[in-house]
């Protein structure tokens, strides 16, 4: 796929001034991707819930450059403050694209970004914020030439664009549940750009995922450390395998509403991840005490109630719990009465599947 166009040039002297904004989910990927090659190309497929409430809103206001400076020409602004560090990522990913968007060089962007959970903390800030600013540039491109009209090919242009800044957040572009990653059991899927899953069980599209902050500090080491860590460690080869084979099995759960299989794969996965963490060389671990008595408090719950709670983790300290609809309740009043106390100031989110990103 080469989506390099040089024809998208603006005529400076006629372009006026405009703004896009877009707000964009986390999601929670079920199958792991952990391990990359090339340009941000996953080693295997993963399949992802999209949420709701953890979500990223990106506006971008632009304007002709009134200098002739060639760069990309950029102020950034994360919670109403600058942030020269967040500054320098979108600028180096912005300079990227201008291949892809060669009238990112003669505007210059006012871009303001806010969370509605910590950042870093492992709750796939990245996923919202790049597919957030992923969709902006397509408004941008749509608007200034009236181009992407079709909804299919926006949103897979998104996609694109978003794995570029980070893989997870090409997933993020859909609703429901999105898949990324070349598989043989779905012929649309691609290594470039998510699909969207649409054989999701009525179960599946109302499940629930509170999460737990355990710890709102960020990640002493980031995710993209980790996934460049996958390349040494000598168990790289039998887990990506080992991620295909659950891969098969979990899109049978999600096509029948097996809800004891999906949450035994999701559990699986969510340590397979950290496993590989505390593999790599040399060794890291983003568990916290409080994360691991959380789980087991899980485990206990499930094992007294019979209720259909499982957990999950991302690349994080923060424990994702899953469940349908029907045991809200229950669950609920588990999470005040038991779990709250491992959370950093009693905080947790109550988050479920959700639609996908809005235009704002």
């Amino acid at each position: 796929m080469d989506y390099r166009d040089l024809s998208l040039i603006v005529e400076s002297n006629k372009t006026k001034p405009g703004s896009v904004g877009w707000r964009s989910p986390s999601n929670l990927a079920i199958i792991k991707y952990w391990g990359k090659h090339g340009v941000q190309l996953p080693r295997n497929p993963s399949i992802s819930f999209t949420l709701e409430t953890a979500c990223t809103n990106t506006w971008i206001d632009y304007k002709p450059k009134s200098s002739i400076d060639p760069n990309v020409s950029l102020d950034f602004f994360f919670n109403d403050q600058s942030n020269e560090d967040f500054k320098a990522k979108v600028h180096k990913f912005l300079s990227g694209l201008t291949e892809i968007f060669p009238f990112l060089k003669q505007l210059h962007l006012t871009i303001r970004s806010t969370n509605s959970f910590p950042h870093s903390a492992g709750i796939a800030s990245s996923a919202s914020s790049m597919s957030a600013l992923a969709l902006c540039l397509c408004s941008m491109e749509k608007n200034l030439f009236g181009t992407l009209q079709k909804a299919s090919e926006f949103k897979q242009k998104a996609s694109y664009l978003a794995r570029l800044g980070s893989g997870s957040a090409c997933r993020s572009i859909y609703g429901g549940m999105a898949i990324w990653g070349v598989t043989s059991e779905v012929a649309s899927a691609s290594n470039e750009y998510a699909v969207p899953f649409t054989e999701l069980n009525e179960v599946f599209k109302t499940y629930h995922d509170d999460i737990l902050i355990i710890s709102k500090g960020e990640k002493s080491v980031s995710s993209r450390a980790g996934h460049e860590l996958m390349d040494s460690n000598i168990y790289a080869q039998n887990r990506y395998e080992q991620a295909r084979q659950r891969f098969r099995a979990l899109l049978s759960a999600l096509k029948t509403g097996d809800i004891e299989a999906f949450g035994k794969i999701a559990e699986a996965e969510a340590l397979a991840l950290h496993a590989l963490m505390l593999l790599s060389n040399p060794p890291f671990m983003l568990l916290k005490p409080n994360t691991v008595a959380a789980i087991e408090k899980v485990q206990q719950f499930r094992n007294d109630t019979r209720l259909p709670l499982y957990f999950s983790l991302d690349a994080g300290p923060n424990l994702h719990l899953l469940y349908p609809e029907n045991i809200q309740p229950d669950v609920k009043r588990f999470i005040d009465n038991e779990l709250i106390q491992f959370c950093e100031n009693k905080q947790y989110i109550q988050d479920k599947v959700g639609s996908g990103p809005i235009e704002l």
